[in-house]
């Protein structure tokens, strides 16, 4: 057997520059470093060594640049990812909330983070967190919980298992997710004879699971037994490339079809059989399919709460539901009817099955959302502040075919859900975790993944002050994108959450939160201090016309503009199921918990 020697963390570059797709590039694109002395030694020397053939880049912040790799995972539709590695101790902990981003989204993501000592020679080693009666146990084994797969390698032969099962991982549809292999320092540095044949390229095929013969003769006979079906589109649908089959399969059936927040832009806005975002943020017309509907064919979708509304929404006494996932975890879920599948595959399957067969569905009720949606969106006719949905109709309106809107937590993703107009793949939510700080580093990530698109990042002032170092990578890397700050002084989403669960104004907005001096924060200086190209606006004619300004800049662009953050679209949504206190002694929190008693008797939790 013919062997080459090398360090550990040189075989682990090797191999994983020649992990590739079917389409023939890299799996593994390249890998985002923060060095320390975990890893700056090892691994670092490795990635020097390589990086011609396969690429680092540099965050500024460990957690932040997982982001970027998270996003563009998300992006290139799990069929390609990128790696992380950090050094041990405050480095990699950074990482444990992305990996729960990942986790959550079911996205590949590798996690190679330096670990201590295999030998223990000098331990404690620096930034070593030391367990008082577990010797084998370090800081990387937070990972455990928010991975897919965990591994320690600490013997460099360990590569030769932990490898092929960490990818074997990532490119599974059911069980995808982040990896993480804590590598030991002094293990990366030390040298092993590997054969050579363990660094042939490699080609990973995605699998597409088929039903099985009786789960899928169950679900033919639960459609073709309804009277008012409604396919509910997760993130499963765009995963399984399935956007074309599912257009084709709902029009040749005339079946409504509804979008989660990860769902969304599966079909284009104006398909005809688009009737809309679904659920707490969803649109009245999803809504009211919903809660007729005998039968909810869930398509690639986990069925969270803000899809459900808390199990709410769906209120016909008769409904059953379908439930076809490439994940049995989430097809068994509710006491579904289950078809586990891939998605693509179980379209094709039924519509075999279906042929010529269609049901009514209601007119109207799209026309009537566009109207309501229009009104929030249209430019302000008085001069007080504008609302975030007036910044998402500035937005809009200055959108190319080719523009993906983007966000992960606050007051954007329910507005967006709800009002954005998108078409077919210009859509991307972070919406499993809702990670505050996601926003810009994905902003990065998804134009790595699609250079072409126009990508405008959309996040309030809480989320900016959360994470925005990588603004300053992605000027210096040559990645552009527009940022739409909305400055509403404060946690503004969470602030009408906790009045409208009866709680007083306190601790969200910065006026009404402990302090000594007002904040005021120039957000338009700090950008443009990191690199951007940065302006405030005072009005939505303003915003307009630097959106337009920003069209085809090369480094990153940001606009701020101040808000109301009172107003929110009162149109469409559902209830959703945040504990009121039971005992207090506010007038206003003992009527939200009886509004709240009267919303849960309305929960079916399980047929």
């Amino acid at each position: 057997m013919k062997t080459i020697r090398l360090t550990a963390a040189q075989a682990m570059v090797r191999w994983l520059s020649v992990q590739m797709t079917e389409e023939g590039e890299r799996f593994i694109e390249g890998i985002w470093a923060i060095f320390g002395h975990g890893n700056v030694a090892g691994i670092g020397e490795a990635l020097y060594g390589a990086r011609e053939s396969f690429p680092t880049w540099r965050g500024h912040n460990e957690q932040t640049m997982a982001h970027a790799a998270i996003a563009y995972a998300k992006a290139k539709k799990r069929r390609r990812a990128m790696a992380v590695t950090t050094s041990i101790g405050p480095g990699a902990l950074n990482v444990v909330t992305a990996a729960g981003v990942a986790y959550a989204n079911r996205l590949p993501l590798l996690i190679i983070p330096g670990d201590v000592f295999a030998n223990r020679a000098p331990d404690p080693v620096l930034q070593q967190l030391e367990d008082f009666n577990d010797g084998t146990m370090s800081i990387n084994d937070c990972f455990r919980p928010v991975s897919r797969y965990f591994d320690r390698i600490s013997r460099p032969e360990h590569l030769l298992t932990a490898l092929p099962r960490a990818l074997r991982v990532m490119t599974d549809p059911a069980d995808c997710g982040p990896v993480c292999l804590a590598f030991c320092q002094d293990v990366q540095a030390e040298a092993f004879d590997y054969p050579e044949s363990f660094f042939t390229p490699k080609v990973w095929k995605i699998r597409r699971p088929e039903p099985d013969a009786d789960e899928l003769a169950a679900a033919i006979a639960a459609i073709k037994a309804a009277k008012a079906p409604v396919i509910v589109a997760g993130g499963g649908v765009i995963y399984s490339g399935a956007e074309a089959a599912l257009a084709a399969f709902a029009t040749e059936h005339n079946i409504a079809v509804v979008e989660t927040q990860a769902g969304k832009s599966t079909l284009d806005f104006d398909h005809a059989l688009n009737f809309g975002p679904v659920g707490v943020t969803g649109a009245s017309s999803a809504n009211k399919v919903c809660e007729a509907a005998d039968l909810v064919i869930g398509l690639g979708t986990r069925f969270q709460d803000f899809t459900t509304g808390s199990w709410t929404l769906f209120k016909n006494p008769d409904r059953k539901i379908l439930s076809i996932n490439v994940a049995a975890y989430d097809a068994y879920k509710h006491g579904a009817i289950n078809l586990v599948s891939d998605a693509k595959v179980a379209l094709q399957a039924l519509g075999s099955a279906l042929k010529g067969q269609k049901w009514p569905v209601v007119a109207g009720l799209q026309a009537e959302w566009a109207a309501s949606t229009a009104a929030v969106k249209a430019a302000p006719a008085s001069s007080g502040l504008p609302t975030d949905m007036q910044v998402i109709g500035a937005v809009q309106r200055t959108a190319k075919p080719e523009t993906v809107v983007m966000s992960a937590a606050g007051t954007m993703p329910g507005e967006l859900h709800k009002i954005w107009d998108a078409p077919s793949g210009g859509y991307h939510m972070e919406y499993g975790f809702s990670c505050m700080g996601y926003e810009i580093a994905g902003a990065m990530g998804i134009k790595m993944a699609r250079p072409q698109a126009d990508v405008i990042c959309m996040l309030g002032d809480g989320s900016y002050m959360m994470a925005n170092s990588e603004l300053a990578t992605a000027v210096m890397m040559g990645v552009p994108f527009t940022v739409v700050i909305t400055d509403n002084r404060g946690y503004g989403c969470i602030n009408r959450l906790q009045k409208g669960t009866g709680g007083a104004g306190f601790n969200n907005l910065l006026d009404q939160s402990y302090h000594v001096n007002p904040s005021h924060i120039d957000f338009a200086a700090h950008a443009a201090a990191m690199g951007a190209h940065a302006v405030k606006v005072s009005t939505i004619a303003e915003l307009e016309t630097a959106l337009q300004a920003a069209k085809g800049a090369a480094i990153p662009q940001v606009i701020v503009i101040d808000t109301d953050p009172w107003p929110g679209t009162e149109a469409g949504g559902t209830w959703w199921d945040v504990g009121v206190p039971e005992v207090s002694d506010r007038a206003e929190v003992k009527a939200a918990r009886a509004a709240y008693e009267d919303h849960v008797k309305l929960q079916r939790i399980a047929d």
